[in-house]
């Protein structure tokens, strides 16, 4: 019996392999706990073109995030906070400042999770790090200024 298989199964082999196997494990096991699925030609070609477009969806994504990271380049982003008396911020400027003026000041909506940098806390010019996903970042210049 030739199945394809839907999950990583030791022994035998990886997600989206093709395998034969003998009737009563592959019915009884595989099939029946949900690790693979009958090798017929829908099956197959169902696999394949779900590959295809999930290698479709990834192209778009890294083509989206690649143009992101273009236009952030450019950006300057300004963030005003109130200084103490020896010229030092209040508090700090956090990641969460950040990703929320860059969606009021020039609307890119980011994760504060994806930014890297480390809590400001003096006046000045920063460059700051963006993870993008698939290994791609992008960087744009922060101003921090005292009111």
């Amino acid at each position: 019996m030739k199945v394809l298989l839907i999950k990583d199964v030791k022994g035998l082999g990886k997600a989206g392999e093709v395998k034969d196997v003998k009737d009563g494990y592959g019915n009884n096991f595989l099939i029946g706990k949900g690790l693979a699925k009958a090798a017929t030609d829908a099956v197959l070609r169902q696999y394949e073109a779900a590959k295809k477009k999930e290698a479709e969806t990834k192209a778009y994504e890294i083509s989206q995030s690649q143009k992101l990271a273009s236009e952030l380049s450019n950006v300057k982003i300004l963030i005003k906070s109130k200084l103490g008396a020896n010229g030092a911020l209040f508090g700090s400027v956090t990641k969460d400042d950040i990703a929320n003026a860059l969606k009021e000041q020039k609307g890119y909506d980011v994760d504060k999770k994806s930014i890297e940098c480390n809590h400001i806390k003096t006046t000045g010019t920063y460059d700051v790090s963006l993870k993008l996903g698939n290994s791609i970042s992008a960087k744009f210049e922060l101003v921090v200024v005292g009111e």
